[in-house]
């Protein structure tokens, strides 16, 4: 007999078609590997066009009527639970205003999600784990030969776990897509890029396609992140090949232009050549300390509703992670990760984009990155600093008898410390990504090379240059990304704000856990 509940919370924002693949794959997942105790679902909707909120909650009626209990979290109910919070949480929960009450961002969603577990499981047994995932995920696995199978009994083996350690949180992982920003994927797909021009220009193009010895390489932890050592993984040294999924015979020109017709879709997420698969390993040998939460594939226990996503009204990027060093500082061993990896599928079939991606700008063919970029970088900051700052006290502890907030200087100096060097990073990144990309451009204008000599090839060129040009508009010299970086006056607005945000936090913690009491 089983020995927990499960109560998932899917934040969602306009995103129907996600969700409703998500809470299909859990049905089959279900069928496959029957679990014995109940399974409840809160879709935490955080839409802000009226119909995808109609259209959310029709997916949860369908699916209450079919058999799992899904409670749809609407925007009214979340105002009417979190409007009492706004004054003494407004950096938790928010100060959206009532008539525009979605896209609040995944942060904020998620706490507001949390308070209405809380209120869910008042007064019920001690039993119920609570899963975050996010709506692009799906409850099976991408394994090394590219097909997609349910490989893996996650309730049997998330329950085996707690009911056998003593972990009060657990952290997944994801595979297929990477679960980062292509703001900080960029060097590296070029590279990848690059590599396959270099290689087709050997092949000849009508020749049977040769682009499938890739499919079976393993792409290693954070292979496809730019400044992978900053997180103490080692550098990809080589490009990685383009693992060609055409079945059937097809030739080397195919695959070029089947590249062609992804290859934008990286500013949308997805890494078409280092997309991650699942390595099936006995699940206990697995378990070990963590330091990395993964805002979209994490369990807790209900006594681990006080971790909040920390500084959730700044829309940094990179607040799993933050809120992983802080977690890890105070549990130590009782914060773990497991081989439990969910599949991360960015974009939809139509198109190959997402459908909404927050901080990307898309007109006609015109993609603006600068926003998400902003976010990832001042994101890194945080979560750097807090690495540091954790690393030597809790991030929660009072302010001194005198009313100054603990740690005023420290918190400075920190954030100082932290930009300064994060941005030297940034920029020798970019003058890279434009070296490299410079080499691309001009792989693809030789009028040597095969795709230049027959009009048949012009549409997968043309798609080629077209990622080209997005990429030099957010990472040329005059890109708005890097100049918002790189601005001292921004930085000082920003500065002030994540120092408050640090200083605030003991209050916000000592506010949280009341209002979780009260709720």
């Amino acid at each position: 007999m089983s020995q927990h509940r499960f109560l998932i919370v899917v934040p969602v924002a306009d995103r129907p078609r996600h969700i409703q693949a998500c809470l299909g794959s859990l049905r089959e997942l279900q069928r496959r590997y029957p679990y014995d105790r109940p399974v409840r679902v809160l879709i935490a909707d955080d839409s802000a066009d009226a119909a995808h909120v109609a259209a959310n909650r029709e997916i949860a009626a369908r699916h209450c009527a079919e058999g799992l209990e899904v409670i749809h979290f609407g925007p009214e109910e979340q105002y009417a639970l979190s409007e009492r919070l706004r004054e003494t949480l407004p950096g938790v929960v928010g100060n959206a205003p009532r008539e525009n009450f979605g896209h609040k961002g995944q942060g904020v969603m998620r706490n507001i999600a949390y308070l209405k577990v809380a209120e869910m499981l008042a007064g019920e047994p001690d039993d119920t784990l609570i899963w975050s995932l996010d709506s692009d995920q799906e409850f099976c696995v991408k394994l090394a030969d590219g097909r997609i199978e349910y490989a893996v009994d996650f309730f049997g083996g998330l329950d085996a776990i707690f009911a056998r350690t003593d972990a009060q949180v657990l952290t997944g992982k994801v595979v297929g897509d990477p679960p980062v920003s292509p703001a900080v994927m960029t060097a590296n797909f070029l590279a990848d890029v690059e590599g396959f021009l270099l290689r087709m220009a050997d092949c000849a193009p009508r020749a049977p396609c040769g682009q499938h010895a890739a499919t079976t390489r393993h792409t290693g932890d954070a292979a496809y992140h730019d400044m992978a050592d900053m997180f103490g993984f080692q550098r990809a040294v080589a490009a990685y090949a383009y693992p060609c999924p055409l079945a059937g015979a097809h030739t080397e020109a195919d695959c070029f232009a089947h590249f062609a017709g992804r290859v934008n879709s990286f500013f949308y997420g997805e890494h078409p050549t280092r997309v991650s698969c699942y390595e099936p390993a006995e699940l206990f040998s697995t378990v070990q300390p963590a330091r990395t939460v993964y805002a979209g594939n994490y369990v807790f226990r209900a006594a681990a509703l006080k971790y909040f996503i920390p500084f959730a009204a700044l829309r940094l990027r990179m607040s799993g992670p933050t809120l992983g060093r802080i977690v890890r500082a105070e549990l130590g061993p009782r914060f773990v990760s497991a081989n439990l990896p969910m599949l991360h599928k960015r974009t939809v079939e139509s198109g190959g984009q997402a459908e909404f991606r927050p901080g990307i700008e898309t007109e006609e063919e015109t993609i603006d990155m600068s926003g998400e970029f902003e976010r990832q970088f001042h994101g890194d900051v945080m979560l750097f600093s807090v690495e540091k700052l954790t690393a030597a006290a809790p991030l929660h502890r009072p302010a001194s008898p005198s009313g100054i907030p603990c740690g005023h200087a420290e918190f400075s100096g920190t954030l100082d410390e932290m930009r300064a060097e994060l941005l030297a990073k940034y920029n020798a990144r970019q003058r890279a990504i434009l070296d490299r990309l410079d080499r691309v451009e001009a792989l693809l204008a030789d009028p040597a090379r095969w795709w230049n000599q027959a009009d048949e090839h012009a549409p997968a060129v043309a798609r080629f240059r077209h990622f080209c040009a997005n990429v030099r508009r957010n990472f040329g010299a005059d890109s708005s990304g890097h100049a918002r970086i790189n601005d001292a006056a921004r930085w000082a607005r920003w500065r002030a704000d994540l120092l408050t945000a640090l200083e605030r936090y003991p209050a916000e913690r000592a506010a949280w856990e009341k209002a979780l009491c009260a709720g």
